[in-house]
């Protein structure tokens, strides 16, 4: 065996273990949520032996289930919503307006993602007691459709820039109207990127806790509220709860493969 090849093999060796360390870090956590979500007693680290207890405790738990619900609830407007209002912006934007104009507007859509959600949180915090609103259910889908929608448009926005700019024209003369072109001509060849938009708005609300914990007041809570106060006692239902949503992710995630598959052999 030559230097080189040995030099190969000792890379090939560091890049397998760099991998393997890698994964196990990412997994392993996963794993054991898993894994103690079927634990027969109340220990996180020693399994006793397999119980469903758990499962059946957290569908008996009326304040966890409302508390998932209003999660669900909060998400699902504020990822409509903000779908809605982050495609129109983006269609609008697209349009032909001064190219600096949609410069600073696209630089001004960037400041709250590139932006300290901590920031965000403090400035709708305040924002809601300058306005005298109280702080509640209300508060808490407007800020949550407020940051989700700079995702929307940037998921959006290159894929419109990418379509025929006479499509809208071309439309409007064969006598649709303008929410015609829209829902008819431009949404359908643009469907692949609102989907994605739609589905990052969805994962940001319901994974949301600095901004959520900032505008929802002591009347609502969701999911990531509810587990931080609950931070000095975390209740066992939370491992049955977590190993639920991810066995949905990995359905999901399975159907999307499957879909592209089929796509492909057609």
């Amino acid at each position: 065996m030559n230097n080189k090849t040995k030099n190969q093999k000792i890379f090939e060796i560091i890049s397998i273990s760099f991998i393997t360390i890698t994964l196990l870090i990412y997994y392993l956590p996963i794993f054991s949520v898993v894994l103690f979500s079927f634990n027969s007693s109340h220990s996180l680290t020693n399994f006793t032996g397999f119980s469903l207890q758990w499962y059946k405790q957290l569908f008996l738990d009326a304040e966890l289930i409302n508390t998932i619900l209003m999660t669900f609830l909060v998400a699902v407007i504020a990822t409509i919503s903000s779908t809605i209002i982050g495609t129109l912006a983006a269609l609008a934007i697209s349009r032909n307006i001064n190219k600096k104009v949609r410069d600073m507007l696209l630089n001004m859509n960037n400041i709250p993602v590139v932006n300290p959600e901590v920031i965000t949180a403090v400035g709708l915090f305040l924002f809601f007691i300058f306005l005298g609103i109280e702080r509640g259910y209300l508060t808490l889908i407007l800020s949550h459709i407020a940051f989700c929608t700079p995702y929307v448009i940037i998921s959006v926005y290159p894929k419109i820039r990418n379509l025929d700019p006479n499509l809208p024209e071309a439309a409007l003369d064969l006598g649709a109207t303008p929410l015609q072109a829209i829902t008819k001509v431009i949404i359908p060849q643009i469907q692949t990127a609102v989907l994605a938009g739609a589905s990052m708005a969805f994962t940001m609300s319901f994974d949301d806790f600095v901004v959520s914990y900032f505008t929802a007041g002591a009347n609502a809570t969701n999911i990531s509220i509810y587990l931080y106060n609950a931070r000095q006692k975390i209740p066992m239902t939370i491992n049955p709860l977590s190993t639920i949503i991810l066995g949905v992710i990995l359905v999901k995630i399975a159907y999307d493969a499957i879909k592209a598959k089929r796509k492909v052999v057609e």
